[in-house]
């Protein structure tokens, strides 16, 4: 599978992750959860499954995850659009709370909320069989690396 974002090797040993991700659409939210899994065993890192209902509460669920000790989280979710201004206001929710929870915590979101059009392009992303990208995967390697990075500033 051919990603356009860049490819990270990281060692998360010692790092506590927690994947939180949206129950919507669950094929492609699998899929999501399945690279990410991949990236953080692959690191070392210890992590955590936490499933929400939708997109609109992954930042209160990734936020009570950083509050109580977890080092980085990873936000998956799928919105796809439809005939009323629900998928504008779910996406901006979504994004702007997953923003300011990284912000108020300190703490990095890696950002994994697919917005589309339609399903087949969360089937184009989601690194499933044929995907020609891998979003979990790219979420999870982004909150691990910059995990990583802020425990290096911070000390």
């Amino acid at each position: 599978m051919a990603g356009t974002g860049p490819t990270l090797s990281v060692d998360g040993t010692g790092l506590r992750v927690v994947i939180v991700a949206g129950l919507w659409h669950d094929v492609i939210t699998d899929g999501l959860i399945a690279g990410a899994t991949r990236v953080l065993e692959a690191s070392g890192a210890s992590w955590s499954l936490v499933r929400v209902p939708g997109s609109f509460e992954l930042p209160v669920a990734c936020k009570v995850a950083l509050e109580n000790g977890a080092d980085a989280a990873v936000a998956l979710g799928v919105i796809i659009r439809g005939g009323t201004p629900h998928f504008e206001f779910v996406s901006n929710a979504a994004t702007d709370g997953l923003t300011r929870v990284a912000l108020d915590t300190g703490k990095p979101v890696g950002f994994g909320v697919l917005t589309l059009d339609d399903e087949q392009q969360g089937l184009d992303r989601a690194g499933l069989p044929g995907s020609k990208e891998d979003k979990g995967e790219e979420a999870a390697s982004a909150a691990l690396a910059t995990a990583i990075l802020l425990r290096e500033l911070r000390s």
